[in-house]
C-alpha cells in the first residue's frame, strides 16, 4: 500500500513539475524553428533584435522616433503608423523605427530582462543602426514600461517622450494604497488573478495562463469586456487594429507575453511615481496621453501620476479608449504635440470621426 501511495505521490509530482515548466522557446533560425525574415542586429550578448524601418530613409530624417509595441503586438505594430498620411510623414521628415520586443516576432528570447535590460536595448539597437545620439520615443500601453526604463537609464539620448495609454504596475512605490486597490479591482476578475500570479506566484505563471479551468488575461484573446465604446467602433472598422498573433508568438508565448507579464508587474528596480525631472531645463518635454474611459488602464492612476509628476504634460482624452492611438488624426496630433510641443487641439471632433 504504502509503494502504490509513494508512486502516486511521485507521478502527482512529476505531473506538476511539467505543468508549470514552459516548453523550450522555438528561437528563430534555428533547427525546426521559425525561418527569419527581418533584418535583425546582434546585440553585445549574443541575442538578435529584430526591427522595421518606417519614414524617409534615416539619412535624411528629421526626426527619428523610437516606437515600442504592446503586449500582443510586434514590429509590424507600429500604432502610431496606421493612420499617418505619407504626405505628413515626408514633410516632417519622419524616421520610425519598430522593433520587436525580446521573445516576440524574430527577436531572440531574454529570460533574465528587466526593465533597464530592454532600455538599453533600444539604445544599442539605435546606436548599430546609426541612428545619432538623440533620438524620440513613444510606448504604447504596456510598451511604456520601456519608456519609464529610457527615462530613468538613458534621458541623456532622449529628444522627447510620449507614453500612451501606459500600463501601471499596482505594486509601484509611491502609488497610494487606496488608489492602487481601486485601480486594481476595476479590473475584470481574471486580469486581477493574472497579475496578483505573476507577482506573488511568478513560477506559476505558465500553468495559470495556460490551464483550462479559469480564464485567464483577457487581453490576448481580445475579451469584449475589457474594451470601450470607441475601443468597439475602432475595432468594427478595422483601422490598423489586426494583428497576425501566429506571428507575433511564434516562438512561445512564455518568453513573449508571458515574460512582458513578468517584467511588467514583477518588482521593478524602481518606480516612475519617484522619478526625479531629468530635464531640469525642460530641453525635453515628456508627454503622457490617457483615454477617460479606457477599461484596461483607469484614468485616475495617471491623473496622479500627472500631479505627482509636473514635469510630464498630461493629456486626457474625453470619451477616449485604450485604441485612441488608431482614432482617426489622433497620430498626427500626437507627433506634432511631440516634435513641436503644441497644445492640444479639438481633440473631441477627432475621437468622435472614428
Amino acid at each position: 500500500m504504502f509503494a502504490v501511495v509513494l508512486l502516486m505521490g511521485l507521478l502527482a509530482i512529476g505531473w506538476a513539475y511539467r505543468a508549470i515548466r514552459p516548453p523550450p522557446p522555438k528561437i528563430c533560425g534555428s533547427p525546426g524553428g521559425p525561418s527569419i525574415t527581418a533584418p535583425r542586429i546582434k546585440l553585445r550578448d549574443g541575442r538578435y533584435l529584430a526591427y522595421k524601418e518606417h519614414g524617409v530613409p534615416a539619412q535624411v530624417a528629421k526626426h527619428k522616433i523610437i516606437f515600442v509595441h504592446g503586449l500582443s503586438a510586434c514590429r509590424h505594430s507600429p500604432v502610431i503608423l496606421k493612420s499617418l498620411p505619407q504626405e505628413f510623414i515626408e514633410e516632417l521628415g519622419l524616421h520610425i523605427l519598430s522593433f520587436d520586443k525580446p521573445g516576440y516576432g524574430e527577436s531572440d528570447p531574454h529570460p533574465k530582462q528587466t526593465v533597464k535590460s530592454l532600455a538599453l536595448d533600444i539604445e544599442e539597437l539605435v546606436d548599430q543602426l546609426e541612428l545619432g545620439s538623440k533620438f524620440y520615443v513613444i510606448g504604447y500601453s504596456i510598451g511604456s514600461h520601456l519608456v519609464w526604463g529610457c527615462l530613468k537609464y538613458i534621458p541623456h539620448r532622449l529628444a522627447g517622450v510620449a507614453l500612451l495609454a501606459p500600463v501601471i504596475n499596482y505594486w509601484w512605490q509611491g502609488l497610494p494604497p487606496k488608489l492602487s486597490t481601486e485601480a486594481y479591482y476595476k479590473q475584470l476578475p481574471q486580469d486581477q488573478w493574472t497579475v496578483r500570479v505573476v507577482h506573488y506566484i511568478p513560477w506559476l505563471t505558465y500553468l495559470w495562463n495556460t490551464q483550462k479551468w479559469f480564464p485567464a488575461l483577457s487581453a490576448v484573446p481580445g475579451n469584449p469586456n475589457i474594451f470601450s465604446r470607441q475601443d468597439l467602433e475602432i475595432m468594427s472598422k478595422k483601422i490598423g487594429t489586426q494583428i497576425n498573433k501566429a506571428h507575433v508568438f511564434q516562438q512561445g508565448e512564455f518568453e513573449s507575453v508571458h515574460r512582458t507579464l513578468l517584467v511588467g508587474f514583477g518588482n521593478w528596480e524602481f518606480s516612475p511615481i519617484n522619478l526625479e525631472n531629468p530635464f531640469p531645463n525642460n530641453e525635453v518635454s515628456v508627454h503622457l496621453w490617457q483615454g477617460d474611459e479606457d477599461k484596461l488602464v483607469v484614468v485616475e492612476s495617471q491623473r496622479f501620476i500627472a500631479k505627482k509628476l509636473p514635469w510630464i504634460q498630461y493629456h486626457e482624452l474625453p470619451g477616449a479608449g485604450h485604441f485612441f492611438p488608431y482614432a482617426v488624426g489622433m497620430s498626427q496630433v500626437i507627433i506634432k504635440t511631440l516634435l513641436f510641443g503644441k497644445k492640444q487641439q479639438n481633440f473631441d471632433a477627432e475621437l468622435t470621426e472614428c
